[in-house]
């Protein structure tokens, strides 16, 4: 009898335990990393988590490059999170809701009437990017800190991409304006209620808002990519232009401890809860859905000065997937797929990477100035060392092409350029298709 009550018992656990907890393949996980750091496809740092338990984590790269002088990165490395700041700034305005300072059918003139359709925009339809409110920051890159007034008055002068909730388009100005709602309403500054709304109140102790540029003697992260043979420094945005819409600093780790908590209602109720859930055009409340493995994940992403950002949750399972990157090279949501295709078990198969060296006489056949007739704007193609850059029309910036044939370049995972040098042309392809673009003489 006791052998049928065992054999009962270990055939229930066969059938209801899921076969993830048991075969997490941490080796294929690590064969992952190793192939991402060999070829030099990424610098960051991966935590998995279930029910709030951390299974797997995983560090690749450095935080800081000095000559020769390489500073790994490790689990307390701190990353800017980009836009997963966001969920943390609809979560101290549903905070605000809950405790009757605001509703989310307010209308934006009771703080901000000098903003264009204030008196028809909701915090809703902020939170839900459907304000119409379009991404304004300085003219140029900055580099050094803006006052919030600054960035409030060039946000007044936009004119609105739409009326507010007929359309949805992504808005960081939006989310900078929240930020500054936190602010007046909890009459503490942004990264004090961060900290006496979230982080304390869950124990996330490396997740804040700086003020300032990034300081590595906080274990802060610098951004890096690598061209030329070489992993090479990136130019960063100042803190304080991001705001709201992507200045928080965080590791994977905390990250995970985040969501899990979210969705445990210990931030906020599940009624606000479900409001940040309910998709619309692709975007809940500070919030979207990520479908990895066919399963859907709740969650946001983020990026900008070659990082990324990705935090996922499967409410079911209570499974945590958070990733940073502070070297966007392979595709960050590659790799996020990659990991949970592994995590579940499924087919995966580790790419492998390779590129190839083309000769300098050759990469200088490409080098030039194109333009297409759909654009009156240019790109511009240029060599530094062994590395072809791209210049997009209009941009102020270029990004390093790396080789995969001898006419045959990639930014991986965005676009795929083709050169014809007996044409002077170049085919540039995305998603979204391909243009020809032709060189000037």
């Amino acid at each position: 009898m006791k052998i049928k009550i065992l054999f009962a018992t270990f055939l229930t656990l066969a059938l209801f335990t899921p076969a993830y907890a048991q075969t997490l393949d941490k080796a294929k996980l690590d064969q992952f990393f190793d192939r991402l750091a060999e070829k030099n496809k990424a610098m960051g740092s991966l935590t998995i988590a279930k029910d709030g338990n951390v299974l797997y984590t995983r560090v690749i790269g450095y935080g800081q490059i000095n000559g020769t002088e390489k500073k790994p990165l490790s689990a307390a490395s701190r990353f800017r999170i980009g836009s997963i700041t966001k969920m943390f700034t609809a979560v101290m305005i549903l905070q605000l809701v809950e405790e009757r300072k605001l509703k989310l059918s307010d209308t934006l003139d009771r703080f901000f009437p000098q903003i264009p359709n204030a008196q028809k925009i909701t915090i809703a339809h902020i939170l839900a990017h459907r304000s119409g409110i379009p991404n304004s920051r300085p003219a140029t890159l900055k580099t050094n800190a803006v006052t919030k007034d600054e960035v409030l008055a060039i946000i007044s002068k936009g004119t609105p991409d739409f009326e507010p909730d007929t359309k949805h388009s992504y808005s960081n100005s939006g989310f900078f304006i929240l930020g500054l709602i936190v602010e007046k309403l909890a009459a503490r500054s942004y990264a004090e209620a961060l900290d006496e709304r979230i982080a304390s109140r869950i124990g996330l102790k490396d997740t804040y808002a700086p003020t300032g540029d990034i300081d590595v003697n906080k274990n802060e992260t610098l951004a890096y990519s690598h061209f030329g043979g070489d992993w090479k420094q990136m130019t960063e945005i100042h803190s304080s232009i991001l705001f709201g819409g992507g200045q928080i600093v965080s590791t994977p780790n905390d990250m995970a401890k985040f969501i899990h908590a979210l969705f445990e209602l210990k931030l906020i109720s599940q009624e606000s809860l479900n409001q940040m859930k309910t998709i619309r055009d692709g975007e809940g409340l500070g919030m979207t859905t990520f479908t990895l493995a066919g399963k859907t994940f709740y969650g946001e992403s983020g990026g900008g000065d070659n990082r990324g950002a990705w935090l996922a949750y499967e409410p079911e399972e209570k499974l945590a997937v958070a990733y940073a990157t502070n070297a966007k090279i392979y595709p960050v949501s590659n790799i996020v797929s990659g990991v949970v295709d592994i995590y579940y078990g499924r087919p995966f198969r580790i790419p492998a990477l390779a590129s190839i060296a083309v000769s300098a006489e050759i990469l200088d056949k490409y080098v030039g100035v194109y333009s297409t007739p759909e654009t009156p704007a240019k790109a511009r193609i240029t060599r530094d060392g062994e590395t072809l850059f791209f210049q997009p029309p209009g941009a102020t910036s270029a990004a390093p092409l790396e080789a995969t044939a001898e006419n045959k370049f990639q930014i991986e995972g965005a676009a795929v350029f083709t050169f014809d040098a007996a044409k002077n042309q170049m085919t540039v392809k995305r998603r979204g298709g391909e243009r020809i673009f032709t060189k000037g003489k």
